[in-house]
């Protein structure tokens, strides 16, 4: 801790007008473990987490030097911010196979064993695990995050909210809303998908 304490605005300005590393040091020594755990409550891996604790920083970096950095001197919540979505992109480049269940009990794949399939089943599987994927990424940021968070991650409600910063209602109700939405575009894209692979 600083003797004197500095707050975060001032330490971005010196940072963002003079160049000031001392100030950005300064501010990743304050708020790196709050950052850390953000990310960790999500991928739930440290070599991961710390990964993309510095990719955090690195951004943030970029953003302040670039000028585009207009958060009302708020730096904990925007730094916050980009790592969780770090944290939530990174399922984009994981491999897993979530077994997300609408409200009706109905499950978007069953839970047949991947090692049983054929050749041909598993592309048709890979393909539409894929599709799936690019469905979620059109739900709204707020919505995909819960879903991620809930399907991908194995979180809780619990730590859902205490990572989002919402109650836990409201992270029910982005989950809602999310299923909702996405049953709407899988409807849509029906017969692109293998009727085999839905379990009512």
């Amino acid at each position: 801790m600083e003797r004197i304490h500095v707050n975060d605005s001032e330490l971005v300005s010196r940072y963002i007008q003079n160049g000031d590393e001392h100030a950005f040091e300064t501010l990743v020594r304050r708020y790196k473990s709050k950052v850390y755990t953000t990310i960790y409550l999500i991928v739930k891996d440290t070599y991961v987490a710390e990964d993309l604790l510095q990719d955090t920083f690195v951004k943030a970096v970029d953003v302040l030097r670039s000028g585009k950095y207009n958060d009302e001197g708020k730096f904990l919540p925007w730094v916050l911010r980009i790592a969780h979505n770090m944290a939530i992109d990174n399922f984009r480049r994981e491999k897993r196979y979530p077994n997300i269940v609408f409200e009706d009990g109905s499950s978007v794949f069953n839970t047949l064993d991947f090692a049983e399939d054929s050749i041909e089943e598993m592309q048709i599987r890979n393909e539409t695990h894929n599709h799936l994927r690019d469905l979620i990424k059109r739900l709204p940021d707020s919505q995909r995050e819960v879903l991620v968070m809930r399907h991908y991650e194995d979180m809780s409600f619990q730590e859902i909210a205490d990572a989002t910063g919402v109650s836990i209602n409201t992270a029910l109700g982005r989950m809602r809303y999310a299923l909702i939405n996405l049953r709407k575009m899988m409807s849509k894209n029906s017969p692109s998908y293998d009727t085999n692979l839905y379990a009512e």
